[in-house]
């Protein structure tokens, strides 16, 4: 037992060593990058260009869409995901890193017109994931437009 926390104890130092040397986050399950909780569009910035392959690009114009659609927008990473919200309103929009799609959540998704197809337990969020060559930029600018229009998630 002793040895294992030894080794853990190593492995979290040699992370935090890391992390202060500037080196390339850490991917998580499926390739999801791990970036600190932080506010603002540096930590967002610092997700998407960790994020693997043809999904960087699916963050990039995501992060554009939302940018162009909603020019007020608020940014941070919590949950290692980026979070777009407006001030004062809550957080209106988050994407995630899985193996073989990005998941985008509206958390007020149910509003939505037409409704994103993913639910769960929430009765109130939506999902649609992203797979390569799938993003429709026309239909999710028109989901961004309508999520942001509408009481955000104030969770955190």
């Amino acid at each position: 037992m002793a040895g294992k926390t030894s080794r853990r104890s190593t492995k979290v130092a040699g992370k935090a060593a890391a992390e202060r040397a500037g080196a390339k986050p850490v991917l998580l399950s499926g390739g999801n990058p791990q970036i600190a909780k932080a506010d603002g569009d540096a930590p967002v910035q610092a997700y998407i260009a960790a994020m693997p392959g043809w999904k960087r690009d699916v963050g990039r114009r995501l992060d554009e869409l939302i940018v162009r659609t909603v020019p007020d927008v608020r940014k941070a990473v919590r949950w290692n995901s980026p979070f777009y919200g407006i001030e004062g309103e809550g957080w209106f929009a988050s994407f995630h890193v899985f193996t073989h799609y990005v998941k985008v959540t509206f958390f007020n998704g149910a509003s939505l017109r037409p409704v994103p197809p993913g639910s769960g337990k929430d009765r109130d969020s939506r999902w649609i994931d992203v797979r390569e060559g799938e993003l429709d930029e026309a239909q999710m600018a028109a989901w961004v437009r309508q999520a942001a229009a509408l009481p955000g998630w104030r969770g955190f």
